[in-house]
């Protein structure tokens, strides 16, 4: 079951999770600060590489099942169409209204 449309409670996250889902790649990268970094399953990857190829290249959405930590971890079915869907923890470091780091991977 979806988290309710006003969660992610980090209003930051949440402007995330929406760019995510109406595939505004702009609007993704304007909430990350210059220097933003990323991991998945515990390895660090090149942000701007892995986005394109899981997210934006391949319709990458994320339906949020939980949250906690004040919204920035969040458990997500998380689909595109590269893997299809899988449960995945999301993990996001916010300063500033900014996303400086967020690491994710299977839940």
């Amino acid at each position: 079951m979806s988290v309710a449309p006003d969660q992610p409670s980090d209003p930051t996250v949440r402007a995330l999770v929406t760019a995510i889902n109406t595939g505004d790649r702009q609007g993704f990268m304007d909430l990350l600060t210059e220097d933003a970094t990323m991991s998945d399953d515990g390895t660090d990857r090149d942000l701007q590489g892995w986005t394109e190829d899981e997210i934006f290249g391949s319709n990458g959405r994320m339906d949020v099942e939980a949250e906690s930590d004040g919204g920035r971890a969040l458990v997500a079915v998380f689909t595109n169409d590269r893997w299809g869907a899988m449960r995945t923890a999301w993990r996001f470091e916010v300063a500033d209204g900014r996303i400086s780091r967020f690491e994710t991977g299977q839940a």
